[in-house]
């Protein structure tokens, strides 16, 4: 279960500091892209990041739930599982929705949106990492 676990802390924190770099760097810059390769940009960009970030999510999901099917009920690894569901629910009602308006054209206004409620699944990512971390730690004393 050990590596199981190594496994899927390396998920998160891989995740986790992709979605830090995304709210401190990559989205704020969103705003310097002029308004004429906006669309282009953001399609390549959307094209891009879900090679990225879709096995991640999946590994990360699937040894969740491998984790859970061989019994990890510990309340660092629980608390894990509620940040990372409500990472995944953020995803699907804010982030999904504000890329499909900003592939139609730029827009400040669902920028800055964006950036906002990113912010939830950068805390979400970052509890989870904190918590699988210190599971991992208590694993081994």
């Amino acid at each position: 279960m050990i590596t199981l676990l190594v496994i899927h802390l390396a998920c998160s924190c891989a995740l986790g500091g992709l979605i830090w770099t995304m709210q401190v760097v990559h989205y704020p810059l969103l705003k310097q892209v002029g308004p004429e390769e906006f669309v282009a940009y953001h399609a390549r960009h959307m094209a891009l990041i879900t090679w990225l970030v879709g096995p991640l999510m999946l590994a990360e999901l699937g040894s969740a739930g491998w984790l859970l099917f061989l019994g990890e009920r510990s309340w660092f690894f629980v608390v894990s599982l509620a940040a990372l569901a409500l990472a995944w629910i953020c995803t699907a009602i804010f982030q999904i929705p504000l890329h499909q308006k900003l592939a139609s054209g730029y827009d400040v206004e669902t920028i800055d949106r964006l950036v906002r409620t990113n912010s939830w699944r950068t805390l979400f990512w970052t509890i989870r990492g904190l918590c699988l971390c210190w599971l991992l730690i208590q694993k081994f004393h």
